[in-house]
């Protein structure tokens, strides 16, 4: 009996390995972290965001796995949603900015103006779907 929950453990840390290396691989392909930090002049910090990063991971796994409870309240979950939203959303638009989706888009459409707009439009609509969905979930 105890082997066999010994190899469970080996093999769920095995794929929980796999699965986190594959996550950082994409970050780092998508060299999200670097244009951040040029973006916000912060190039000196790229180590210092890499480790955030990494720590929010390990975290998160560990929060995940032994359900440990943080009694912070409203507020800090806030604030929580919040960060996590900008990553989500700094991943997502370095994903497009990656395949080229809104250059294609923009000649797709002949869009001649209005780009700021329709990146507005996207983000907003992103952003009130998650609103709608959270309002409904929690609901239930």
């Amino acid at each position: 009996m105890i082997w066999k929950l010994i190899l469970l453990g080996v093999i769920g840390f095995a794929g929980g390995i796999s699965v986190a290396g594959g996550v950082f691989a994409f970050i780092s392909i998508l060299e999200m972290l670097p244009r951040l930090a040029s973006r916000l002049h912060t190039a000196n910090r790229v180590y210092f965001l890499e480790n955030c990063i990494f720590l929010g991971g390990v975290t998160g796994a560990v929060l995940t796995v032994f359900h440990i409870s943080i009694p912070f309240g409203s507020a800090t979950l806030a604030v929580f949603g919040l960060f996590s939203g900008i990553f989500v959303g700094c991943l997502a638009m370095a994903l497009a900015e990656t395949l080229k989706v809104i250059p294609v888009l923009v000649q797709r459409v002949k869009l001649a103006t209005g780009l700021p707009l329709v990146i507005l439009a996207l983000a907003l609509g992103k952003a009130i779907a998650c609103f709608y969905q959270l309002y409904f979930r929690m609901q239930h």
